[in-house]
């Protein structure tokens, strides 16, 4: 395989130390975590099995997505009452102005870090 093929198709690992596929040219068997998620499942511990390779056009610099065995994923675990809460306490912060201590039903612009009354008062138009 030459050109961009051929920089990402290392099947043995000798290369990259990690069997490394063109992007969706992966063999079955092998899921990303967003697959894995998408099916209900988590790596569970084990280790990358393999990665796909793509590279970037305008970059030049190689994208690149970790492979995990289907057959060895775990199950999800579910959301308990204390991570719904902490979830719930996080959501909150981020939806409550901290200069007016208001909250909103959205989440506060980051690129302001408070609300858009806050920041641009209606005096200094």
């Amino acid at each position: 395989m030459a050109g961009v093929y051929g920089k990402c198709f290392d099947p043995t690992g000798a290369v990259h130390g990690v069997p490394t596929y063109p992007w969706k040219l992966a063999p079955d068997g092998l899921a990303t975590r967003r697959q894995l998620r998408a099916r209900g499942l988590r790596p569970g511990g084990q280790s990358v099995a393999a990665q796909v390779m793509r590279m970037n056009r305008r970059t030049g610099t190689p994208r690149v997505a970790y492979l995990y065995h289907v057959d060895r994923a775990l199950p999800v675990r579910p959301m308990t009452s204390r991570k719904w809460g902490a979830l719930a306490l996080a959501m909150l912060a981020r939806q409550t102005c901290p200069k007016c201590q208001l909250t909103y039903s959205y989440c506060m612009p980051r690129s302001l870090g408070m609300c858009v009354l806050c920041a641009y008062p209606e005096g200094t138009t």
